[in-house]
């Protein structure tokens, strides 16, 4: 075995022992969620390399703050007048309750 697969049977193991195996499928669709969101930015920054219009690829990339905002709404977290600080700790609450559920 290598390293990486000795890290993710680590982090498997780890998994289980906190939250218990019944947890598993909840953190594993938050990690889905995350992995889609990826994808999808890969995609979009994929298609805006390789668009041949006028507009530059740098006006569809997104931004730290548009993403975090993004993320934010996914998970229907109000965003009006908190810091990135606050609106990442809220996201990291989620996170974590989806994972604790």
């Amino acid at each position: 075995m290598d390293g990486m697969e000795l890290l993710i049977i680590g982090v498997v193991a780890i998994v289980i022992i906190m939250w218990g195996p019944g947890k598993i499928p909840e953190f594993a669709k938050a990690l889905g969620r995350a992995k889609g969101e990826f994808e999808k930015a890969s995609r979009e920054f994929n298609v805006s390399t390789t668009d041949t219009s006028v507009r530059s690829a740098s006006s569809t990339i997104k931004t730290k703050d548009e993403i975090l905002l993004d993320t934010a709404k996914g998970f229907g977290i109000t965003t009006d007048g908190k810091s990135r600080e606050q609106i990442s700790e809220e996201i990291s609450a989620k996170v974590k309750l989806l994972g604790s559920d």
